[in-house]
This record gives structure tokens, sequence and C-alpha cells, in this order.
């Protein structure tokens, strides 16, 4: 049938351009590393560099016009989310959570910020409109001793949700879903995953085991979304839905927040080191930011490849040329480069001792442990106008217990920085600890205590377990600019191909509204020509998966929804798991949850197994709302095409003489087919 497509949104992935407002150039003397002719083509055209889509100019020797730099969020798609799915789709239902421990096992949880309030939120509301939680993590037993054994975790989790939680073991708790374990306790908590080889290694048969009994997999642990574990990748296989819990879907915007680089000046202050690990990052933020500023033990590898002077202690040669390349696509993209210029240092002898030293004269026997007043002078003028700013990774030189508060003073900026409207993102745990000792509350701030992920992303990393939950379809639909009158019936075709099924449809019922959906965007193009030429003001494509975007899409269509047609889906008969993939439960599910009280289903294949297959589909997960309409005639299959309108395939099929294989569900038997 039809479908929808915006033509200047009709791209399943979103690419976005950056605007960037160069600031001054921080002219520098730079180290012999360099060649007047060697520009890093080899990081440039690396593969976490072309993931991003980056475009550069091939000769930047000479050229004045920088390339624009690209974001490709395909590592942030949009996903289906918990708030979005019908409430009323909850009761009775068994839904694990994969709550995040950082947050709610912490020592001193404080439920005034966003991240503590979200991650309780999702167990509550789940529970509320009557779904059978179980909740699933993993604790490290050796750093919360608060929380050694499950026992103290239960009654934890009992005290801050004010229900009563109670513990199973994941080899049993799918029996209790069966007798009655819900009416002992109204929260089940599974033992610790991280006791389980087979979490971290994603094991299916335990990823399976998980999922036993569970309808509806709810993600809320987005600090574990660069890792594939079985309780985050793995158990998607084996559920019909999965979707993101209130504290996933906001750090997920948090993300896509920090991508953003329409304000600037944008400074990312960097701290920690092992810059060769972080080179591909680093390159990203240098082509979106307008100052680098390097806090941390990479601040070494960057003076260095200045040709300054550093002490052996803290060199690092094995990256001078991955630092020296940095700082001159810095240069070229007019990117200041910012370093400490002096630092608090400790006498390695006596421990005890600590003195300022400038960066390139720290004297033998002396380690830095802190930034010096002079560099924190010289960060607090750059920020001073900024309109947004990243800090991620520790302001840390050494081990050494000794330090003059300078974590605390930036914070403290920031915090000034943060009442005035400027955009900050704190990342990773030393960050988030300094923010909260000169502040009060972390909204005012963009919060990722998990470094790993941020890194991750910025390295153009796509984020398996972000992946790995239910898509949604990415933009809200005007549906006023797409049908001329939106108060009439809507006709859905699912995988609609060329489209001319849907066309001669749309020609001859101009009653109806008609929407295809197709994963194919060279074909919904076409599509769209050919309704733009024939001036079709009832036809509309859509290039997408439905399988995973079809309720979002139709959910918002404000008339009613009275046929869904599946027309010779593709099976793969090389491999049966993946046969018939396309129709899905959450597919099926969706479709009786929006489908009107008279509305039909319209399945047809060449393909008498498959025929099958979608019937069974159909009438297993229907909800018992859908009956085959030519049962009740003492027919299996319909002879006829019920529309008069055959598709390309259909045609060609009967063309040969071969016969097709249809049936029509409907919401009530007694209704008529739609004619």
């Amino acid at each position: 049938m039809g479908q929808l497509l915006n033509p200047l949104q009709g791209i399943f992935f979103v690419i976005k351009a950056v605007a960037q407002d160069p600031a001054k150039l921080y002219r520098q003397t730079l180290s012999p590393y360099f060649s007047k002719y060697d520009r890093y083509h080899t990081v440039l055209m690396s593969t976490p560099a072309r993931s991003w889509g980056a475009v550069y100019c091939k000769n930047l020797v000479n050229s004045e016009d920088h390339a624009s730099s690209w974001w490709n969020l395909e590592a942030v798609p949009h996903v289906q989310t918990l708030g979005e799915f019908p409430r009323e789709e909850l009761a009775g239902k068994v839904v694990m959570v994969r709550f995040d421990s950082t947050l709610l096992l912490l020592e001193e949880m404080d439920l005034r910020t966003n991240s503590m309030k979200n991650a309780v939120f999702t167990i509550k509301y789940l529970h509320k409109y009557g779904a059978k939680v179980i909740l699933a993590t993993n604790w490290n037993t050796n750093s919360a001793a608060r929380h050694l054994d499950i026992k103290s975790v239960v009654d934890y989790l009992s005290s801050v949700l004010q229900l009563k939680v109670c513990p199973v073991k994941c080899s049993s708790y799918s029996m209790m879903l069966t007798e009655e374990g819900f009416e002992k306790a109204d929260i089940l908590l599974l033992e610790n995953l991280s006791m389980f080889k087979e979490e971290v290694a994603n094991c299916s048969k335990f990823s399976k085991m998980l999922s036993l009994g569970v309808d509806i997999f709810v993600n809320d642990s987005f600090s574990q979304s660069h890792r594939i574990l079985a309780s985050t990748v793995g158990i998607t296989r084996f559920c019909s839905t999965c979707l993101s819990g209130f504290n996933f879907q906001e750090r997920l915007c948090q993300l896509k927040k920090a991508a953003e680089t329409k304000r600037q000046p944008y400074v990312a202050i960097i701290g920690g080191g092992n810059l060769l690990d972080k080179l591909a990052a680093l390159h990203v933020l240098a082509s979106t930011c307008s100052a680098l500023v390097f806090v941390g033990m990479m601040s070494f590898q960057i003076m260095q490849a200045l040709g300054l002077s550093v002490s052996y202690r803290l060199m690092n040669h094995g990256v001078c040329k991955e630092a020296a390349d940095l700082i001159q696509f810095s240069l070229d993209k007019r990117v200041q480069i910012v370093y400490p210029k002096d630092f608090w240092c400790v006498n390695v002898d006596t421990s005890k001792k600590i003195e300022i030293f400038a960066s390139h004269d720290i004297p033998d026997g002396w380690l830095p442990v802190d930034l010096g007043p002079t560099s924190l002078d010289e960060i607090n003028a750059l920020l001073m106008n900024s309109k947004k700013i990243i800090w991620i990774g520790p302001v840390k030189f050494s081990d050494s217990s000794q330090s003059a508060r300078g974590a605390s003073r930036l914070a403290r900026k920031l915090y000034d920085l943060a009442q005035r409207d400027c955009d900050i993102t704190v990342v990773g745990t030393t960050a988030c600890k300094a923010i909260m000792q000169e502040s009060s509350t972390l909204s005012a701030y963009n919060v990722f205590e998990n470094a790993s992920v941020v890194w991750d992303f910025f390295k153009g990393k796509q984020l398996p377990g972000v992946l790995a939950l239910d898509r949604a379809y990415p933009y809200e639909i005007n549906w006023d600019a797409v049908f001329c009158d939106t108060a009439l019936p809507l006709v859905v075709d699912i995988g609609s191909g060329n489209g001319m099924f849907l066309l001669e449809m749309a020609r001859r019922r101009k009653d109806h509204n008609f929407l295809g959906l197709e994963i194919n965007e060279k074909l919904v193009k076409r599509c769209l020509h050919s309704v733009h030429q024939l001036e079709m003001k009832n036809g509309h494509f859509i290039a997408t998966n439905a399988t995973s975007t079809f309720r979002s899409i139709v959910c918002s269509y404000p008339g009613e929804l009275v046929l869904v047609s599946i027309q010779c889906p593709n099976p793969d008969f090389n491999k049966p798991e993946h046969r018939w993939r396309m129709l899905q439960r959450s597919l099926v599910e969706a479709v009786a949850d929006l489908l009107a009280s008279n509305g039909k289903v319209f399945l047809q294949s060449d393909v008498e197994a498959v025929a099958l297959r979608m019937r069974e589909a159909f009438l297993l997960y229907g909800k018992g709302k859908l009956g085959v309409l030519q049962e009740q005639f003492g027919e299996e299959w319909l002879s006829e095409n019920p529309f008069g309108v055959r598709s390309d395939w259909e045609q060609h099929v009967l063309d040969r003489g071969h016969p097709m294989f249809r049936l029509m569900l409907s919401n009530s038997t007694t209704n008529k087919s739609f004619n």
C-alpha cells in the first residue's frame, strides 16, 4: 500500500553537518616530526575516520577552504522507548529490566539527580501499570561494601523502590513465572550476573535462558551500552519487544546533544592518558571544537610533539608521530591547542614537599601532581566566552595523593558558566565527583559517569547496547503535508517494492489514503517520483524497516487504519532460523493494536509455506483479535485477488501458471472485507 517519506528526511541514518566558527589560531613552533606534505592521510582515511563520514581536502597544505566535518549518528539511532510504548500493553506482561548498578547500588545514592530519578522511575512505572518485573544487573562485590551478597542488594532495593524485592536464581526464575513467584514479591531480582562468564561472553544459550518467559526487555543501563553482554545484547534476539528505559533514553538524548556543535566557541577539556587509543576521537573533537585543552597525562605527549622539554619519566616515544599529526590537524582546522604552563610537583624522595614549576622546567626527582595557578588562569580565561564545553577524563598526573585541588577549581569555573547558559558535558567518574563537590546538583550538566561509552562514540564506534534495541522512525511525520485529507481511512502496504500495486490502488480509490513502507530507499525514491508526476494526493512512501518502525509511524496517523497488506515476503531458505524474518511478533502485535475495529489484514505469497507461516503468526500473536475471513465459507485460500489490482510479482507468478496463496484476516469475522 502507500508509503510515506519526506524527501528532505528520507534517510534512515541521519548525517548531520557541523558548522564551525574557527577560534584564534594558537601558534607554536612545531617539532621536526612534521613533513611539509605529510598530512596524516593514513589517520584520516582509517576506518574510524571514514565511519564518521568526515570529508577533508586532499591537499591541506595549500588549501584555505577546509571541507566541513560531518557526524554520523548511526551510533545513536532512534530507538523505541518505554514512554512511547502503550501502557495498556504492559498489564500482565513479564518485563525484564537491565538496570545500572553504578546508579542504583551506589554507597551514597542521591535521588535528586535526574539519572537516579529516571532509573527508579523505570521500575516503578512498569510495576504501576501491571507488569511483572524482573531486575537484572551485575555488581562488584569487592568495591561495593554495602552490597556483598544478593540479600543485601534485595534489602537495599526494597527500601529505595518501596516495593518488595525477592531474589531468584537465573536457572530457575522462569519456573517462578508460572508458579506463585509474583504473589510473594512485587519484583524479582536475578543473582549477580558478574558471577557468570557467559554474561561477558554474550553466550547465546545463557541469553536464551535469561529470556525464558520474558515478553518485553527494557535496557536501562546506558553505561554498559558500549559492551556486548548477554544481558544487554544477546537477550534481545529472543524477546519480541526491546525498549529503552527512562534513564537509558535520557542518556541517549544527552549523547546526541554532546554531538551537536552549533554553539561556538566549543571547548574540549581532555584529561587522562593513552593518546594512541583515543586518537580517532581526538581527531573528531579537533574537527568540531574551537579549542582543545589538555589537562591530563596526554598533555606531556602534546608538549613533547611541540618540541618542549619533558622529563623522561613522563615521555612516551611511541606516540610522537601521532601527537604531532594531531597538532598539525588542529592547526590546519584553526583549532587552539592549550597545554599546562605550570604544575604543582611533589618530590619523589620525600613525597611530602610540594612546589610549583614551569611545565618545561621540572627538575629531576620531581613529578607533577596537579595543574599550577598559571595553567588554571589561562584555562579559565579561555572558557570565559565559551558557549559549549565538554570535560572528559581526569585531571591527574601521578598516583600521588598530593593535590592542589586543580580539578575543584576547574569544576567551580564550570559551575559558574553553567549558570550563564553554557552547555556543559561532564564525562568520567573523577570529573563528576569534582562537579558534585562544587554544586548541589548535576541537573545543569550533561553527565556520563562511564567515559568509555563517550570515547567509543567519538571514535565513531557503534554502541552495541543501543543497536540491539528496537528502532523507531526518526521523525515526527507531518501528515497534513503528506495527504490532502488526513481524516480518510489509511491503507498500509508493508514491503511495497516498486509500488505498482499501491499506486494503482491509490489511483482507483480516492476515498482512502495509501502508505507504503519499503526498506529499499532507491525503490522509494522512484515511487515518490511517480507520486509527484501523477500529482497524487492520497499516496505516499517511506524508506524504513517496517518490522521495527510500523508502530511509531502509524500510531500518529489522525484517521483509522483499515487495511494492512503484506505480499510475497522473501523467505531465506539458506538460513532457516532467519526465514520470514520480516514478519516478527513485534510487527504482528503492532498491527493488531493499531488496526481499526473493522480493519483487515491481507496476506499473500507464491510460496505456500510462507503463507502458512504468516497466517500462523497473525493467529498466534494477534492477541485474539484477528480471524481468517474466508474460513467462514470453507475456503483455505482466496481464489482471487479481492482488490482487482495485482502487484508485478503476482502477475509474473500467474503468467507462469503458478498459484498464489491468499488470505484475509479481520478484526471481526462478521465484517465485510475491504472493497
